[in-house]
């Protein structure tokens, strides 16, 4: 939005600089992306009177004039003008004088005769025609009034300083002059001058020259007409093209310029019909429905959607409902008999309509962006105003005002204390008051009730805003957060989640990333049976390839896939590690997956590696993660149900009674089926699982200082019996003296009868409060054998 300082001091009288002015403005909430003095590129042009016209000595197309600009005496300037007499007022531009685009003018000599400066055409001073009608196009612009000597700059209207402004779509009110005017006002404290729009009338009734009928009233709430008849167009007075030409519109003649005028003045938009182009003297606000084109003032011929609303009389569309009018429905030099609209329209529709017809106008920016519906009898009252003060023509008596807006004016509670907080800083009640007046809202006591024109004011917060920004932003002093709150720590789940990567990270895993969501062929590619239910998963609709069509309900195949590419890039090793999130789904009594609910969202901790590293390693590495995490203690049985893995190098891994994942070498089918020609180690656990075998207390033992008694058993059982199982027996039957229980021997030989194993432990006991005595040592040792023997068999080895 372009704003013309001349044109605000119409209704706010300031004494500022425009560099002041700009920043005031923009502290208080309106932008401004910066201003120009119109005639800033002309310097030393003055007003000159024609004196005398001679032939140029030396030239037939020449004349040698002598020119008044105020000085002692008159100045020679040779021409080629031949508009121009004895007493024309005309701008000069003397010697050192600059015009736009930088050229200089100096005294020279054309062909021998002396030209002590130039005489202007208005395109030398960067005009146009339609800023000057009646002007020579090809000649010195001659002047109607102005005094020798005088600065040329405000007689052309370029004596201004033009302020743009960056207007934020929730404020369409300061699309215009007035809007503008009203934040000025508020931001220097200083009254505003308004002027209510009076219209004499020249009598008749505007119900013998047209009737309105609004059919769309979601799109058109108001819909605001009046007459004006005995039309005489002709050039608008200087003072409105000046204004124009600051806004940067052009002037074409009085009644298409009264239009624009009143839409940059009011902000509201204006259209002028040739009431004789209307069939039946009728204006039909609807939708296109059956019209399917429609040709705009700027002659193109437009398409037209059902849903699209026009202007219309009883046969056809005369306009694009606040976008433009029609080719069929101009201003004319011919035309008598205008109908002014001043209408509200639907911003959303105005704003699809735009865009379908590709067309956005002066008109549709602002109605797109909601206008105030109580704007628009002002707005043709204005009109009807300037046609009487430019005897444009005779307005008709009488107004057509169809008003389908409902609801009173808006009232929120002013609640000093919130607002306060809400801004951080004490502003007494008093003065949100004030600051609220300034601005045209009614307080009385604690209700607010909130100017028409201002739609994006609905709360609390905005009335902090408002409060604000007239108090200051600057004077709001930066502070720190403050209040109850909870602190912001990490939870104990995201703390174990970083701590789990730390430890991998410590014995040289990496982690890696993949998707939720892969192919069901990577089912079949770890061996799970037809039957098992983790085959059941929940299908994405718009997968982005059947390669990625379903979400896990498993994540081996994921890490796997991980492994093997590193495989693929000749890398010789890989350890790897991911957090990674599987997805069961909710199934049906008949098995099948509900697709209406949710499915369950669970962690798994997943570990896989390859290169130089066996099956003890990979445990070993284990171990050590899960002693840096104090989990544990963590057993390891042997599993061989599991398809992925290797029968025989494959151990559940337990804590207590709770499982928490499983681990060993994949099965030889699953690495060939992802293209690895080596072992590949691997392990599944449950993150649930692993948080709660945390044990959260760290316990610090100090060195011993009674003497340890060493132990080893060699003991005789059964092949099938697990080693573990024997290391918890010993456990428990010797107790607390047990400092330390390590295998050093299993052994299988011809001193060794058929379906039996030799398994020989090292034992470290020690009393923590005494010297333990051989004899307290020997009972636990026997305590020991006697319970391996009852449970599984075992006895000493002979």
């Amino acid at each position: 939005m372009n704003l013309s300082l001349n044109w605000l001091s119409e209704f706010v009288e300031l004494d500022v600089t425009p560099k002041e002015f700009s920043d005031r403005m923009t502290m208080s909430g309106s932008k401004v992306e910066g201003y120009a003095d119109l005639g800033a590129e002309i310097q030393n042009v003055l007003v000159g009177r024609v004196l005398s016209i001679e032939k140029h000595p030396n030239a037939d197309k020449l004349v040698v004039t002598q020119v008044d600009v105020g000085g002692a005496k008159p100045l020679q300037i040779v021409t080629g003008a031949q508009n121009l007499k004895v007493n024309d007022l005309v701008p000069v531009a003397v010697d050192g004088a600059v015009l736009p685009g930088g050229t200089e003018i100096h005294t020279g000599a054309l062909r021998g005769v002396e030209s002590q400066g130039m005489m202007c055409s208005y395109q030398e001073l960067g005009m146009s025609l339609n800023d000057f009608p009646g002007a020579c196009e090809h000649g010195i612009l001659v002047l109607d009034e102005g005094a020798p000597g005088e600065d040329i700059r405000p007689l052309i209207g370029l004596k201004d300083t033009v302020v743009e402004f960056e207007i934020t779509p929730n404020r369409p009110d300061c699309l215009s002059v007035i809007g503008l005017a009203r934040e000025a006002a508020a931001t220097f404290d200083t009254p505003l001058n308004l002027h209510k729009p009076a219209v004499r009338g020249a009598g008749d009734n505007i119900e013998g020259y047209l009737s309105v009928r609004v059919e769309a009233p979601d799109l058109c709430p108001r819909y605001t007409a009046r007459v004006v008849k005995n039309i005489r167009i002709a050039p608008s007075p200087k003072w409105m093209r000046h204004r124009l030409h600051a806004a940067g519109v052009r002037p074409i003649n009085n009644i298409v310029d009264i239009t624009n005028y009143v839409m940059l003045e009011y902000g509201q938009p204006m259209h002028a019909f040739d009431r004789a182009c209307l069939d039946g003297g009728e204006i039909v606000v609807r939708r296109a429905g059956s019209d399917k084109t429609f040709v705009t003032l700027d002659g193109q011929t437009r398409p037209l959607d059902p849903e699209t609303l026009v202007i219309a009389d009883s046969k056809k569309p005369v306009g694009a409902a606040g976008i433009m009018g029609g080719e069929n429905s101009e201003i004319t030099p011919n035309t008598k008999l205008v109908v002014f609209e001043s209408a509200n329209f639907s911003g959303a529709s105005v704003r699809v309509s735009a865009k379908k017809l590709g067309l956005r106008t002066d008109a549709s920016a602002r109605f797109e962006k909601g206008l105030d519906p109580e704007n628009t009898v002002d707005a043709v009252n204005r009109a009807c105003e300037l046609v009487e003060l430019l005897n444009a023509g005779d307005v008709v008596d009488g107004m057509i005002d169809i008003n389908a807006v409902t609801g009173g004016a808006r009232v929120i509670e002013l609640e000093p204390e919130k607002i306060s907080i809400f801004l951080g800083i004490e502003i007494p009640e008093e003065k949100m008051a004030e600051y609220l007046r300034r601005l045209d809202f009614q307080v009385d006591g604690r209700k607010v009730t909130v100017p028409s024109w201002r739609g994006d004011v609905v709360g609390m917060a905005d009335l902090a805003e408002e409060v604000a920004r007239l108090y200051g932003y600057d004077k709001i002093p930066s502070t720190l957060f403050k209040g109850e709150t909870t602190q912001g720590v990490l939870s104990p789940a995201q703390r174990f989640e970083r701590d789990l990567g730390a430890a991998c990270r410590s014995v040289g895993y990496d982690e890696v990333m993949t998707y939720s969501f892969i192919s069901p062929k990577m089912y079949d590619k770890i061996l799970l049976p037809p039957a098992s239910p983790l085959r059941k998963s929940t299908k994405i609709l718009n997968p982005l390839s059947e390669e990625m069509s379903v979400m896990r309900t498993v994540a081996l195949p994921s890490i796997l896939e991980a492994a093997a590419r590193n495989f693929n890039f000749r890398n010789a090793q890989a350890k790897l590690f991911e957090l990674a999130a599987t997805y069961t789904p909710a199934l049906l009594p008949d098995g099948a997956v509900n697709i209406h609910v949710q499915p369950e969202e669970r962690k798994v901790f997943l570990m896989a590696a390859y290169g130089k590293i066996d099956f003890y390693d990979f445990k070993g590495d284990l171990e050590t993660m899960f002693s840096a995490l104090s989990i544990g203690p963590v057993f390891f049985e042997a599993e061989t149900a599991n398809p992925s893995y290797h029968p025989g190098r494959c151990a559940a891994m337990s804590v207590g009674q709770t499982t928490i994942g499983v681990m060993g070498q994949v099965h030889p089918r699953v690495q060939a089926n992802f293209g690895v020609d080596r072992p590949v180690f691997a392990a599944e656990m449950d993150f649930a699982a692993l948080l709660g075998a945390l044990n959260g207390e760290k316990t610090y033992e100090p060195l011993p200082k009674f003497p340890a008694v060493t132990r080893d058993l060699a003991l005789l059982c059964d092949e099938d019996i697990p080693v573990l199982h024997l290391e918890r027996c010993i456990a428990e039957s010797v107790g607390s003296v047990l400092e330390n229980l390590s295998l050093f021997d299993i052994y299988r030989g011809n001193q060794i009868p058929a379906g039996k194993k030799s398994v020989a432990f090292s034992l470290i006991l020690r009393d923590k409060v005494k010297t333990l005595k051989d004899e307290e040592a020997d009972e636990a040792i026997r305590r020991a054998l006697h319970a391996l023997e009852e449970r599984f068999g075992a006895v000493i080895r002979a």
